[in-house]
């Protein structure tokens, strides 16, 4: 069974995807409208808006944020698979973040376009800002 076709929305503003250390403590610019923050035995990883991040962090700039409509039931199947397959397919990068209601796509802000003309030729809808 195919997955039904998706709306997503783009986040407002520009996003980075940080790494600290495994043990680094909760930073305070680690805030805005859309973070996340996931912590592994290998690292700290920080998604959040570029604008918050210090000198000196590591990080990756210019990635923008799309948000698939939701929310989800858990139980869905292939929902990412239909996405990133479709920007796959167009050679687009992807970094992924799931929620408990829903998923979210990063891509560099330069493929933004190119990543909704991609999910519009597999049947989504990207709503457009403003």
């Amino acid at each position: 069974m195919a997955a039904p076709s998706l709306t997503l929305s783009i986040l407002p503003g520009v996003y980075t995807i940080c790494r600290l250390a495994p043990d680094s403590p909760l930073p305070d610019w680690a805030n805005g409208g859309f973070i996340s923050i996931t912590r592994t035995v290998d690292e700290l990883s920080i998604v959040c808006p570029q604008v918050n991040v210090p000198e000196g962090v590591k990080h990756e700039d210019g990635w923008r944020c799309m948000k698939v409509e939701g929310p989800l039931e858990l139980s869905l199947i292939g929902i990412l698979a239909s996405l990133t397959t479709a920007l796959a397919q167009a050679n687009i990068n992807v970094f992924a973040i799931s929620t408990f209601d829903t998923d979210y796509l990063l891509v560099k802000e330069e493929r933004l376009e190119e990543a909704v003309r991609a999910l519009g030729e597999t049947g989504h809808n990207v709503m457009r800002e403003g």
